[in-house]
């Protein structure tokens, strides 16, 4: 890969630049890395059109989760522009309507101030079970709630509802996939990503040990290793 490539990072639901803190290091070295700001708008269009009016002409791509989403978008309206693409703890699946009226329940507490509540409370299920007492990952967590805020998390929120279904167009993917998930990702399970794998021809699939849903956080060592190879290759 040429080495000044620039990189394009995209969070997830909640998150902000921290997600990326562990890794950034180590992609920095193959060329200029950005973190998408995508709390601004309230749809996976509008949130992947800003991303592109932001980013550098060509560029490799990576999502976590939520950021999954916006990638899949930004391979819809500019497949052309992205080099290579790596697709982290998410699925190409559209909302169940169970996950959507858990979403608009969550929503409604967020209104009412419950944004710290609403991630103390679901942060078991985010890591690895050896991860539930991480003091360390659960201030980070807090940390990206006040980042992204009320009103980001309600936009981001929205468009997560109304995203579209992506199966459909992972077979027009064509740049070099890594799909990376954990073995025990209790918010996105696997079989999602394996179902991303099977769709994108020649796609790599990478199942890291004893990690949820926060690969960069949980297991920074192994998620560099992963993504430094998808760079370099």
């Amino acid at each position: 890969m040429d080495q000044t490539t620039p990189i394009v990072l995209v969070p997830g639901l909640a998150s902000s630049a921290r997600i990326y803190a562990p890794v950034i290091p180590a992609l920095w070295r193959f060329g200029p890395v950005m973190i998408t700001n995508h709390i601004r708008d309230d749809s996976m269009a509008a949130i992947a059109a800003r991303v592109l009016s932001e980013a550098p002409p060509r560029f490799a791509l990576a999502g976590h989760s939520m950021g999954g989403y916006i990638a899949l978008e930004i391979m819809r309206q500019a497949g052309e522009r992205v080099t290579k693409l790596a697709l982290i703890n998410t699925q190409a699946r559209p909302d169940t309507p169970e996950a959507t009226a858990r979403r608009r329940g969550l929503m409604e507490r967020a209104r009412r101030g419950e944004l710290h509540a609403i991630r103390e409370e679901s942060f078991p299920e985010l890591v690895h079970p050896s991860r539930r007492e991480d003091a360390d990952i659960l201030r980070l967590v807090h940390a990206q709630d006040e980042d992204v805020g009320v009103e980001g998390y309600l936009r981001q929120q929205t468009a997560i509802i109304a995203r579209v279904d992506s199966r459909p167009t992972l077979a027009t993917i064509t740049c070099p996939t890594l799909v990376l998930t954990g073995d025990t990702d209790n918010t996105i399970p696997n079989m999602f990503s394996k179902e991303m794998a099977e769709g994108i021809a020649g796609a790599r699939l990478v199942i890291l040990d004893r990690c949820g849903h926060l690969p960069q956080l949980e297991q920074p060592e192994a998620t560099v290793q992963a993504l430094t190879e998808w760079l370099a290759s």
